[in-house]
């Protein structure tokens, strides 16, 4: 957020009051016209009035102007120029360095109008930078609904007036979708910090939060969020921040389209493109059903190469005839193979042998002993034990494989190491 564009708030209220005195005539107050009539100007009737309006107004010290128009709001509470005396000092106080005064004169001016967009701008930009960010939003919302019936000053010329709007409008927008970012509200801090972009699509502290609530948000609006995390990566000029930026970018995008493939090409394009075209999109990366890593399995190894996991994708999820190209390979053939004990009984043993379910503590194999094992052989329950079975049947799912006349293996121990011979040496 750019303290700039405060000062715009604060400009363009001397601004417009300055211009207005200029041509103040002494007749009768107009009346505020309705939002499709032409706007009048305001008059004063009072000459008395009129002339310390004036007096203050063309004031050059800021002491004298603040004690002027203080001295015209305090004689002259129901002023018709009371909003705009207001706005004059709230841009005299700005001026001055009172920041307490300018926040004080914008409450002022909301008591006065609590429409007045350059009080709400204002207060709302004060509110973000506190980190009060409900009553920040609350403000700039309220600023953005005023918006569109903000009057225009006498003596603003139409285009000047247009890029005042288009400014607080940006502004306005920026604080809301910050706020509501703050506050974890993606869906709202996407659509106002969008609108703000699209007023100055170069302000890399409106690009990136943007960026944050899309990829952020449920659901996650990847596409526009991966264009502008890239935009913001070249608009960022700290090169610390900028890795940063671009490391975070790169990931979301791998995420997404399933390799780093236009990751290069989009960073480029996003350095002079600072909108994304109607068409642009960005292919997503779909992963493969169980039954499609299954049948790529198939294709890719023979059962004799699989491991039991592999066997379980097939056997679980594969279509009949890749389950069969399985099964019929592997059952009735001893098979020796490593596993962790579930449950252990002296005819039965239960057994993870895939990591998913070992990590579950999930029984994978079932195994009917060969015999009864001894006690002194009973395996405990989460060892690791070697064993041998034969595929017997299978429960696709969840996937449970029966093996018969199974038998504990026991791994030959160490050869121990051949002691050098030891060498007796006569004396003479």
């Amino acid at each position: 957020m750019k303290k700039s564009l405060v000062a715009i708030v604060l400009t363009f209220a001397g601004i417009a009051s300055g211009q207005q005195t200029a041509t103040q005539p002494q007749a009768q107050p107009a009346a505020q016209p309705a939002a499709s009539q032409p706007q009048q100007k305001k008059e004063i009737k009072d000459p008395a009035e009129y002339n310390a309006y004036v007096g203050a107004v063309q004031q050059t010290d800021a002491a004298a102007k603040i004690s002027g128009l203080e001295a015209f709001l305090n004689q002259y509470p129901n002023s018709v120029m009371k909003e705009d005396a207001l706005e004059l000092l709230m841009g005299t106080y700005q001026q001055a360095g009172n920041q307490a005064k300018v926040i004080d004169t914008a409450n002022r001016l909301l008591t006065a109008n609590p429409n007045n967009v350059r009080a709400l701008t204002l207060l709302a930009f004060n509110e973000r930078a506190a980190q009060k960010w409900a009553d920040a939003r609350q403000h700039a919302e309220k600023g953005l609904q005023a918006l569109p019936n903000m009057s225009k000053s006498d003596g603003v010329l139409d285009a000047d007036f247009a890029k005042q709007k288009a400014q607080l409008g940006g502004l306005l927008n920026s604080v809301a979708g910050f706020s509501a970012l703050q506050t974890k509200d993606y869906a709202a801090a996407e659509k106002y910090l969008r609108a703000a972009v699209e007023v100055d699509p170069n302000n890399v502290e409106n690009v990136y939060p943007l960026a944050l609530a899309s990829l952020t948000g449920t659901p996650e609006d990847d596409v526009n969020g991966l264009f502008f995390i890239a935009r913001a990566a070249n608009l960022v000029k700290d090169p610390t921040g900028k890795a940063g930026i671009i490391k975070f970018g790169h990931s979301k995008y791998v995420k997404y389209h399933g390799s780093e493939e236009g990751w290069n090409e989009l960073l480029a394009m996003t350095a002079t493109t600072p909108l994304p075209a109607a068409d642009f999109t960005i292919k997503q990366y779909v992963p493969p059903t169980p039954a499609e890593q299954a049948a790529d399995l198939v294709k890719t190894k023979t059962p004799k190469d699989m491991s039991f996991a592999e066997w379980e994708l097939v056997l679980s999820a594969g279509a009949p005839a890749d389950a069969d190209k399985v099964w019929s390979v592997i059952k009735g053939v001893p098979l020796q193979m490593e596993g962790t004990v579930i449950k252990a009984a002296p005819t039965e043993l239960q057994i993870a042998a895939s990591q998913d379910d070992i990590d579950a503590k999930r029984a994978d194999i079932v195994v009917t002993m060969g015999g009864t094992i001894p006690a002194k052989l009973m395996p405990k329950e989460g060892s690791t034990l070697d064993f041998e079975g034969t595929p017997a049947s299978y429960t696709p799912s969840p996937f449970v494989m029966t093996m018969e006349k199974g038998a504990l293996l026991t791994k030959a121990p160490a050869t121990p190491a051949k002691k050098p011979p030891v060498h007796h040496h006569a004396t003479n």
